[in-house]
């Protein structure tokens, strides 16, 4: 099954308080960190929410 590397690359200072959580969720906790999630709805929407602040990659 096809994986997401999600990287965190802004900060969530200034953030509305439902992303904090949705990247504490993804377990980002600080800038430049990379969490490996599978490929799931759930994830995918998590990433939605907070796409302006981090980055997705693909990975097998």
């Amino acid at each position: 099954m096809a994986q997401l590397k999600i990287t965190q690359v802004k900060s969530y200072i200034g953030s509305k308080q439902n992303h904090r959580d949705t990247l504490r969720t993804l377990g980002l906790k600080k800038l430049g960190d990379v969490v490996v999630k599978e490929d799931r709805p759930e994830f995918r929407g998590m990433v939605h929410t907070v796409r302006h602040l981090v980055t997705v990659e693909e990975v097998d």
